[in-house]
Parts: structure tokens; sequence; C-alpha cells
């Protein structure tokens, strides 16, 4: 049965999709066969692993308003062991179409639950908001990675995300985790970044991942290729680290493979 992560956070700019894109390439890359289903309305993780939003005839949506199964809809990536599960900018008018719907929060969950088996790990990108659609993502995950930058309002938001969380928790799925806070763009020759990571680390303490995803060119331009980091720049620094968190998430739930190399890349 597949670990469910969802990568998750209300504000804006904060790596959440570069996140998410990246963490499922990097697992595939390590060979553990992996979903990443874009559930946010602005499809840029749809894009960011190489589709053309105009060639997709079927997304997310149709799975959860017009009933097509995830079978019907997850396409395969030029990524070895990485599928996709793609969304539309139709995405935004879900939330009100599923508004009378009888356990409108549990339509993600049901969604994956036929395919689960056929997975190691399934990531989804959350849409930036705290509404129905993420709401569902939670509810579906066994936990939530939490991007947060370091910069000046680094925790602002993050209490009401928090707070999201503890009521999934409470009134519809109390497995729910949260897999870490994961610090990003960080740039170690600035006092301020720094400040961020040990204020983050001071009030999240074991809940802050130990790797941070650091400012790098190569994350930026790699979109605009339709391609994760580590497909187009595999030596650069936000590849390893994203190798790095991808290991580091394995190690936490005991999912490394025996004959893989268990030390974190410097």
């Amino acid at each position: 049965m597949a670990r469910i992560i969802g990568v998750a956070n209300q504000k804006g700019g904060v790596g959440k999709t570069t996140t998410a894109i990246n963490l499922a390439a990097s697992l595939a890359v390590l060979e553990y066969k992996t979903l990443l289903v874009d559930a946010d309305p602005q499809a840029n993780s749809t894009t960011g692993v190489g589709f053309d939003l105009q060639n997709i005839t079927k997304s997310l949506y149709d799975c959860m308003v017009n009933e097509a199964t995830a079978q019907e809809v997850i396409l395969k990536t030029t990524i070895p062991h990485l599928d996709l599960i793609p969304s539309h900018i139709d995405l935004v008018g879900a939330e009100i179409e599923m508004i009378d719907y009888p356990n409108r929060e549990l339509v993600l969950k049901k969604i994956l639950e036929p395919i689960a088996n056929e997975y190691d790990l399934i990531i989804i990108d959350c849409s930036p908001s705290l509404g129905l659609i993420t709401v569902n993502a939670l509810t579906a995950a066994d936990s939530v990675v939490i991007p947060v930058q370091t910069e000046f309002f680094a925790l602002e938001g993050l209490g009401k995300l928090l707070n999201t969380v503890k009521i999934v928790q409470n009134r519809l799925n109390t497995e729910l985790e949260i897999e870490g806070i994961l610090m990003t763009m960080y740039d170690s020759r600035l006092r301020l970044s720094n400040q961020v990571v040990a204020e983050v680390r001071r009030h999240f303490d074991d809940l802050v991942f130990s790797s941070i995803i650091h400012r790098n060119s190569k994350l930026s331009e790699a979109p605009s290729e339709g391609k994760p980091v580590i497909q187009y720049d595999a030596d650069s620094k936000g590849a390893v680290n994203y190798l790095n968190l991808a290991k580091e998430i394995l190690q936490n739930n005991n999912l490394t493979k025996i004959n893989q190399e268990d030390k974190l890349l410097s």
C-alpha cells in the first residue's frame, strides 16, 4: 500500500509545487514507483513534468466531478517509475460542484484507494488554499510536508495551516501526521535565512526536516523546460537537496531498500 504524502501551504511562493515535483521525481529516480497527483488548479505540477495542458483530455477534475477512474486519467512521464494524475483549470469549479456531495471530503481518498497498491508513494500537490480540495488531500494523505520559505514572513499563515491539519485529524483522518516542515529558498549568505531556520527549529524542533532546499537557479529554470531539476541538471544543488529530502522521508518511514545506499548525499 502506497504511503500518501500531501505537500501543502496556503501561502503562495513557498516552493510547494517545486517540492511536489522534485520530491516525486527524486523518489522515482531512487526506483520507488511514484504517483504525482496535481490537485492545484494552476496545474504547474502537470506542466512541470513535461505535459502541455492543451493536450490533457482528462484530469483530476474528471475524477472528482465526472466519476472518471484514476486509471483512466493517469499519464506516464518521461521519468521511469513516475506517473501523473494531471490537473486542469476546471478544478477551480470543483469545490462548488461538490458542495452537495455526501462525504465530499472523502472524494479524493476514494479515487486513490483502487490504485494505492500499484505505487510505493503518492505525492499530492495541494491547492494554495485551505478549501475543499486541500481538505480532500489531507483526508486522503497519511502525512503532510509543509514547505516554509526562509524569509521574513516565514511563520505567517503556518498556524492556520496547522490548525486545519488538527481539524482534519480530529474529524476526518485520525491517522494524518505531519511528515515534516521543509525550509526552502535558503541562502546561507543571508543572516535572515539563518535566523529564520533557527526560529522555526526552536518553535517546531523535531518536526523540521534536516534537509534544507537552497536557493538555486537550476530549480527556477527547470519548470520552463518541463523537467524536474534532477532531469534538467542532476549535479545541481537543487537536485542534491531534493534527493536528500527523498532519502530522509524514506528513512523516517522505514521504506529504504536494503541494497540502497542509506547515507545522505553531502
